[in-house]
Protein backbone atom coordinates (compact mmCIF):
# COMPACT_ATOMS: atom_id res chain seq x y z
CA UNK A 1 0.00 0.00 0.00
CA UNK A 2 1.56 3.36 -0.64
CA UNK A 3 2.89 4.91 2.69
CA UNK A 4 3.02 8.09 4.20
CA UNK A 5 6.61 9.30 5.17
CA UNK A 6 8.91 12.44 4.41
CA UNK A 7 11.63 11.93 1.93
CA UNK A 8 12.60 15.48 2.31
CA UNK A 9 13.40 17.38 5.31
CA UNK A 10 14.92 20.97 5.06
CA UNK A 11 15.60 23.34 8.37
CA UNK A 12 16.76 27.01 8.19
CA UNK A 13 17.33 28.79 11.37
CA UNK A 14 15.02 26.13 13.41
CA UNK A 15 16.06 26.46 17.06
CA UNK A 16 19.72 24.90 17.28
CA UNK A 17 20.16 24.36 13.46
CA UNK A 18 21.44 27.07 11.39
CA UNK A 19 20.95 25.05 8.21
CA UNK A 20 20.13 21.17 8.56
CA UNK A 21 18.89 18.78 5.55
CA UNK A 22 17.81 15.20 5.58
CA UNK A 23 16.91 12.83 2.59
CA UNK A 24 14.99 9.97 3.75
CA UNK A 25 13.02 6.91 2.65
CA UNK A 26 10.08 5.19 4.57
CA UNK A 27 12.28 3.29 6.81
CA UNK A 28 12.14 4.36 10.52
CA UNK A 29 14.69 7.20 11.83
CA UNK A 30 16.73 6.18 14.64
CA UNK A 31 18.14 9.66 15.80
CA UNK A 32 21.50 9.89 18.27
CA UNK A 33 23.49 12.27 20.12
CA UNK A 34 24.11 14.39 23.15
CA UNK A 35 21.78 15.80 25.36
CA UNK A 36 21.45 19.72 23.93
CA UNK A 37 22.76 18.68 20.30
CA UNK A 38 19.11 19.47 18.32
CA UNK A 39 17.57 16.10 18.31
CA UNK A 40 14.46 16.91 19.49
CA UNK A 41 14.24 19.87 17.52
CA UNK A 42 14.01 17.90 14.24
CA UNK A 43 11.17 15.89 15.50
CA UNK A 44 9.65 19.42 16.82
CA UNK A 45 10.16 20.20 13.16
CA UNK A 46 8.35 17.67 11.54
CA UNK A 47 5.10 18.13 14.42
CA UNK A 48 4.72 21.31 12.74
CA UNK A 49 3.83 19.91 9.52
CA UNK A 50 0.86 18.78 10.98
CA UNK A 51 -2.03 21.40 12.78
CA UNK A 52 -1.46 23.41 15.89
CA UNK A 53 1.36 24.40 17.66
CA UNK A 54 3.46 21.61 17.46
CA UNK A 55 4.96 19.21 20.27
CA UNK A 56 6.15 21.80 22.34
CA UNK A 57 3.06 23.76 21.84
CA UNK A 58 5.74 27.07 21.68
CA UNK A 59 5.21 30.30 20.33
CA UNK A 60 6.57 30.40 16.63
CA UNK A 61 9.14 33.79 18.00
CA UNK A 62 10.45 31.10 20.15
CA UNK A 63 11.23 28.29 17.56
CA UNK A 64 13.94 30.62 15.12
CA UNK A 65 17.69 30.78 16.16
CA UNK A 66 19.27 33.62 17.76
CA UNK A 67 20.20 36.02 17.38
CA UNK A 68 21.48 35.62 13.89
CA UNK A 69 18.07 35.71 12.06
CA UNK A 70 14.47 37.18 12.48
CA UNK A 71 12.77 33.81 11.26
CA UNK A 72 12.84 30.40 10.47
CA UNK A 73 11.61 27.91 8.06
CA UNK A 74 10.98 24.19 8.09
CA UNK A 75 10.14 22.95 4.78
CA UNK A 76 9.40 19.23 3.76
CA UNK A 77 8.63 16.83 0.60
CA UNK A 78 5.81 14.57 1.79
CA UNK A 79 5.20 11.16 -0.17
CA UNK A 80 1.53 10.54 0.80
CA UNK A 81 -0.73 8.27 -1.35
CA UNK A 82 1.74 7.87 -4.03
CA UNK A 83 1.87 11.27 -4.32
CA UNK A 84 4.63 14.06 -3.22
CA UNK A 85 3.37 16.91 -1.78
CA UNK A 86 5.62 20.01 -0.89
CA UNK A 87 4.93 21.47 2.61
CA UNK A 88 5.96 24.20 4.16
CA UNK A 89 5.70 26.20 7.21
CA UNK A 90 7.48 29.40 8.50
CA UNK A 91 7.20 32.65 10.87
CA UNK A 92 8.91 35.89 10.32
CA UNK A 93 9.91 38.90 12.72
CA UNK A 94 8.61 36.37 15.45
CA UNK A 95 4.45 36.80 13.57
CA UNK A 96 2.18 34.03 13.21
CA UNK A 97 3.18 30.65 11.49
CA UNK A 98 2.45 30.71 7.94
CA UNK A 99 2.12 27.50 6.13
CA UNK A 100 2.49 26.37 2.15
CA UNK A 101 1.54 23.05 0.50
CA UNK A 102 2.40 22.84 -3.17
CA UNK A 103 3.46 26.72 -3.53
CA UNK A 104 -0.27 27.78 -2.11
CA UNK A 105 -0.83 29.38 0.97
CA UNK A 106 -2.89 27.60 2.99
CA UNK A 107 -4.31 27.19 6.64
CA UNK A 108 -2.58 25.19 9.47
CA UNK A 109 -5.83 22.87 9.48
CA UNK A 110 -5.17 21.80 6.14
CA UNK A 111 -1.89 20.26 7.20
CA UNK A 112 -4.00 17.13 8.40
CA UNK A 113 -5.90 15.96 5.54
CA UNK A 114 -2.29 15.77 4.04
CA UNK A 115 -0.05 14.27 6.93
CA UNK A 116 -1.16 12.40 10.30
CA UNK A 117 1.15 12.97 12.54
CA UNK A 118 1.65 11.02 16.21
CA UNK A 119 3.86 11.82 18.99
CA UNK A 120 5.21 10.45 22.52
CA UNK A 121 7.41 13.10 24.25
CA UNK A 122 9.14 12.96 27.76
CA UNK A 123 6.52 16.07 28.72
CA UNK A 124 3.64 13.74 28.86
CA UNK A 125 5.11 11.39 31.01
CA UNK A 126 3.16 12.28 34.10
CA UNK A 127 -0.62 12.17 31.82
CA UNK A 128 -1.66 10.32 33.88
CA UNK A 129 -1.49 12.33 37.32
CA UNK A 130 -1.17 16.10 36.39
CA UNK A 131 -4.25 17.95 35.28
CA UNK A 132 -7.35 16.97 32.74
CA UNK A 133 -6.16 19.93 30.67
CA UNK A 134 -3.43 17.88 29.35
CA UNK A 135 -5.08 14.74 29.04
CA UNK A 136 -7.34 16.43 26.60
CA UNK A 137 -5.29 17.56 24.78
CA UNK A 138 -4.20 14.11 24.08
CA UNK A 139 -7.06 12.97 23.20
CA UNK A 140 -8.29 15.68 20.65
CA UNK A 141 -4.43 15.09 19.43
CA UNK A 142 -5.81 11.74 18.51
CA UNK A 143 -9.42 12.52 17.72
CA UNK A 144 -8.29 14.68 15.08
CA UNK A 145 -5.88 12.13 13.86
CA UNK A 146 -9.16 10.24 12.89
CA UNK A 147 -11.28 13.53 11.57
CA UNK A 148 -9.18 16.47 10.69
CA UNK A 149 -12.03 19.13 11.04
CA UNK A 150 -12.41 17.96 14.52
CA UNK A 151 -9.79 20.69 14.88
CA UNK A 152 -12.23 23.48 13.46
CA UNK A 153 -15.11 21.86 16.10
CA UNK A 154 -12.51 22.86 18.69
CA UNK A 155 -11.55 26.47 17.64
CA UNK A 156 -15.41 27.11 16.82
CA UNK A 157 -16.27 26.06 20.46
CA UNK A 158 -13.26 27.78 22.05
CA UNK A 159 -14.08 30.92 20.44
CA UNK A 160 -17.47 31.12 21.29
CA UNK A 161 -16.71 30.04 25.19
CA UNK A 162 -14.18 33.03 25.11
CA UNK A 163 -16.86 35.38 24.18
CA UNK A 164 -19.17 33.87 26.51
CA UNK A 165 -16.66 34.24 29.59
CA UNK A 166 -16.28 38.03 28.70
CA UNK A 167 -19.44 38.41 29.23
CA UNK A 168 -19.74 36.46 32.65
CA UNK A 169 -17.12 38.51 33.91
CA UNK A 170 -18.21 41.59 33.25
CA UNK A 171 -21.46 40.24 34.89
CA UNK A 172 -23.27 41.32 31.87
CA UNK A 173 -27.18 39.86 32.78
CA UNK A 174 -29.02 40.20 29.57
CA UNK A 175 -30.35 36.77 28.04
CA UNK A 176 -29.73 38.48 24.44
CA UNK A 177 -26.00 38.29 24.85
CA UNK A 178 -25.79 35.06 25.45
CA UNK A 179 -28.56 32.77 23.82
CA UNK A 180 -26.38 33.13 20.02
CA UNK A 181 -23.03 32.03 21.52
CA UNK A 182 -24.66 29.29 23.71
CA UNK A 183 -26.10 27.73 20.64
CA UNK A 184 -22.55 28.52 18.47
CA UNK A 185 -21.21 26.66 21.94
CA UNK A 186 -23.95 23.53 21.65
CA UNK A 187 -23.17 23.39 18.18
CA UNK A 188 -19.98 22.90 18.24
CA UNK A 189 -19.40 20.89 21.89
CA UNK A 190 -21.89 18.10 20.82
CA UNK A 191 -19.62 17.73 17.47
CA UNK A 192 -16.43 17.94 19.37
CA UNK A 193 -17.88 15.50 22.03
CA UNK A 194 -18.92 12.67 19.28
CA UNK A 195 -15.68 13.01 17.75
CA UNK A 196 -14.07 12.34 20.33
CA UNK A 197 -16.22 9.38 21.38
CA UNK A 198 -15.03 8.03 18.09
CA UNK A 199 -12.14 8.10 18.38
CA UNK A 200 -12.02 6.15 22.13
CA UNK A 201 -14.24 4.08 20.04
CA UNK A 202 -11.38 3.38 16.95
CA UNK A 203 -8.38 3.37 19.74
CA UNK A 204 -10.50 0.56 22.26
CA UNK A 205 -11.03 -1.46 19.18
CA UNK A 206 -7.14 -1.26 17.38
CA UNK A 207 -5.56 -1.89 21.30
CA UNK A 208 -7.66 -5.83 20.96
CA UNK A 209 -5.07 -6.27 17.83
CA UNK A 210 -2.02 -5.59 19.65
CA UNK A 211 0.03 -8.58 20.54
CA UNK A 212 3.31 -7.22 21.86
CA UNK A 213 4.53 -6.91 25.25
CA UNK A 214 2.88 -3.04 25.69
CA UNK A 215 -0.65 -3.62 28.11
CA UNK A 216 -3.77 -2.32 26.66
CA UNK A 217 -5.67 0.53 28.44
CA UNK A 218 -9.55 1.02 28.81
CA UNK A 219 -10.27 4.63 28.73
CA UNK A 220 -13.60 6.41 29.28
CA UNK A 221 -14.47 10.10 28.79
CA UNK A 222 -16.02 11.53 31.80
CA UNK A 223 -17.37 14.99 33.19
CA UNK A 224 -15.29 16.71 36.07
CA UNK A 225 -18.70 17.55 37.19
CA UNK A 226 -21.80 16.10 36.26
CA UNK A 227 -22.70 14.68 32.67
CA UNK A 228 -22.53 15.61 29.34
CA UNK A 229 -25.42 16.76 27.01
CA UNK A 230 -25.01 15.18 23.97
CA UNK A 231 -27.27 16.46 21.85
CA UNK A 232 -27.12 20.15 20.98
CA UNK A 233 -30.66 21.56 21.76
CA UNK A 234 -29.34 19.50 25.80
CA UNK A 235 -25.82 21.31 25.38
CA UNK A 236 -27.58 24.66 24.74
CA UNK A 237 -30.42 23.93 27.49
CA UNK A 238 -27.84 23.38 30.34
CA UNK A 239 -25.56 26.08 28.98
CA UNK A 240 -28.25 28.46 29.63
CA UNK A 241 -29.72 27.08 32.99
CA UNK A 242 -26.23 27.14 33.96
CA UNK A 243 -25.84 31.29 33.95
CA UNK A 244 -26.41 32.07 37.45
CA UNK A 245 -24.01 29.43 38.75
CA UNK A 246 -21.56 30.80 35.82
CA UNK A 247 -22.14 34.48 36.72
CA UNK A 248 -20.83 33.51 40.42
CA UNK A 249 -18.01 31.48 38.59
CA UNK A 250 -16.79 33.83 36.14
CA UNK A 251 -16.24 30.89 33.51
CA UNK A 252 -18.79 28.30 32.03
CA UNK A 253 -18.77 25.44 33.97
CA UNK A 254 -21.01 22.50 31.80
CA UNK A 255 -19.78 21.73 28.11
CA UNK A 256 -16.86 19.14 26.80
CA UNK A 257 -14.21 21.41 28.27
CA UNK A 258 -14.96 19.80 31.50
CA UNK A 259 -14.39 16.42 30.31
CA UNK A 260 -11.58 14.15 31.56
CA UNK A 261 -9.78 11.02 30.06
CA UNK A 262 -9.42 8.71 32.81
CA UNK A 263 -7.59 5.59 31.95
CA UNK A 264 -7.13 1.85 33.15
CA UNK A 265 -4.28 -0.96 32.84
CA UNK A 266 -6.82 -3.51 31.69
CA UNK A 267 -5.01 -6.59 33.04
CA UNK A 268 -4.77 -5.22 36.71
CA UNK A 269 -7.94 -3.45 36.41
CA UNK A 270 -5.75 -0.75 37.85
CA UNK A 271 -6.17 3.02 37.25
CA UNK A 272 -3.55 4.40 34.98
CA UNK A 273 -2.80 7.41 37.80
CA UNK A 274 -2.04 4.68 40.45
CA UNK A 275 0.74 2.45 38.07
CA UNK A 276 3.90 2.25 38.47
CA UNK A 277 6.45 4.91 36.06
CA UNK A 278 7.25 2.25 34.06
CA UNK A 279 3.51 0.72 33.26
CA UNK A 280 2.01 4.57 32.63
CA UNK A 281 4.49 4.70 30.34
CA UNK A 282 3.88 1.78 28.45
CA UNK A 283 -0.04 2.65 28.68
CA UNK A 284 0.96 5.79 26.65
CA UNK A 285 3.10 3.70 24.00
CA UNK A 286 0.51 1.54 23.61
CA UNK A 287 -2.22 4.08 22.70
CA UNK A 288 -0.02 5.81 20.07
CA UNK A 289 0.32 2.25 18.69
CA UNK A 290 -3.13 1.46 18.64
CA UNK A 291 -3.28 5.17 17.23
CA UNK A 292 -1.43 3.99 14.33
CA UNK A 293 -2.69 0.88 13.71
CA UNK A 294 -6.68 2.42 13.68
CA UNK A 295 -4.88 4.83 11.27
CA UNK A 296 -3.63 2.42 9.15
CA UNK A 297 -6.72 0.65 8.92
CA UNK A 298 -8.37 3.31 8.13
CA UNK A 299 -6.58 5.60 5.86
CA UNK A 300 -4.80 2.81 4.57
CA UNK A 301 -1.03 4.14 5.39
CA UNK A 302 0.03 4.63 8.94
CA UNK A 303 1.02 7.46 10.37
CA UNK A 304 4.31 9.27 11.18
CA UNK A 305 5.48 8.98 14.32
CA UNK A 306 7.28 11.39 16.45
CA UNK A 307 9.05 9.38 19.73
CA UNK A 308 11.23 11.60 21.82
CA UNK A 309 13.74 9.80 24.24
CA UNK A 310 11.07 6.67 23.86
CA UNK A 311 13.38 4.37 25.67
CA UNK A 312 12.87 6.12 28.89
CA UNK A 313 11.41 3.67 31.22
CA UNK A 314 11.27 1.02 29.27
CA UNK A 315 13.59 -2.20 29.20
CA UNK A 316 15.51 -4.05 26.35
CA UNK A 317 12.68 -6.36 25.69
CA UNK A 318 10.04 -3.97 25.46
CA UNK A 319 12.52 -1.50 23.45
CA UNK A 320 12.96 -3.82 21.25
CA UNK A 321 9.36 -5.23 20.87
CA UNK A 322 8.80 -1.62 20.27
CA UNK A 323 10.99 -1.70 17.48
CA UNK A 324 9.45 -4.79 15.79
CA UNK A 325 5.66 -3.50 16.43
CA UNK A 326 6.71 -0.25 14.01
CA UNK A 327 8.74 -2.12 11.55
CA UNK A 328 5.92 -4.48 11.03
CA UNK A 329 2.97 -1.04 10.88
CA UNK A 330 5.35 0.10 8.41
CA UNK A 331 5.18 3.52 9.63
CA UNK A 332 7.94 6.28 9.58
CA UNK A 333 8.88 6.37 13.17
CA UNK A 334 11.36 8.90 14.63
CA UNK A 335 13.00 8.32 17.35
CA UNK A 336 15.34 9.66 19.51
CA UNK A 337 18.23 8.26 22.37
CA UNK A 338 21.51 9.46 23.74
CA UNK A 339 23.34 6.53 22.18
CA UNK A 340 23.25 4.49 18.76
CA UNK A 341 23.04 1.77 20.92
CA UNK A 342 19.63 2.32 21.73
CA UNK A 343 18.45 1.32 18.34
CA UNK A 344 21.34 -1.58 17.79
CA UNK A 345 18.61 -4.17 17.38
CA UNK A 346 16.85 -2.31 14.26
CA UNK A 347 20.24 -2.74 12.14
CA UNK A 348 19.22 -1.60 8.42
CA UNK A 349 15.58 -1.73 9.31
CA UNK A 350 16.45 1.95 9.95
CA UNK A 351 17.76 5.09 9.21
CA UNK A 352 20.63 5.81 11.67
CA UNK A 353 21.34 9.90 11.90
CA UNK A 354 23.57 11.48 13.95
CA UNK A 355 23.09 14.70 15.31
CA UNK A 356 26.68 16.57 16.75
CA UNK A 357 26.93 20.11 18.06
CA UNK A 358 30.44 21.81 17.30
CA UNK A 359 30.49 25.47 17.74
CA UNK A 360 27.43 25.97 17.76
CA UNK A 361 26.52 24.70 14.51
CA UNK A 362 24.38 21.78 14.39
CA UNK A 363 26.04 19.08 11.69
CA UNK A 364 23.37 16.21 10.81
CA UNK A 365 24.83 13.25 9.24
CA UNK A 366 22.63 9.97 8.18
CA UNK A 367 23.98 6.43 8.34
CA UNK A 368 21.88 3.31 6.76
CA UNK A 369 22.67 1.63 10.36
Amino acid sequence: MPGLYLSELSLAHFRSHKTARLVLDARPVAIHGPNGAGKTNLIEAVSLLSPGRGLRRAPAHEMVRRPEAPGWKVAAIVQAGGEARELATWSEAGAARQVRIDDKSTSQLALGRIARVLWLVPAMDRLWVEGAEGRRRFLDRMTMSFLPAHAEAVLRYERAMRERNRLLRDQVRDAHWYQALEWQMAAAGAELHANRQHALARISGAQGQAEGAFPAAELELMQTEGEMPEAPEDLREALAESRFRDLAAGRTLVGPHRADLYGVYAAKGMPAADCSTGEQKALLVSLILANARALASDAGAPPILLLDEVAAHLDAARRAVLHDEICALGAQAWMTGTGPELFADLGARAQHVEVTDTGGVSRVARGEG
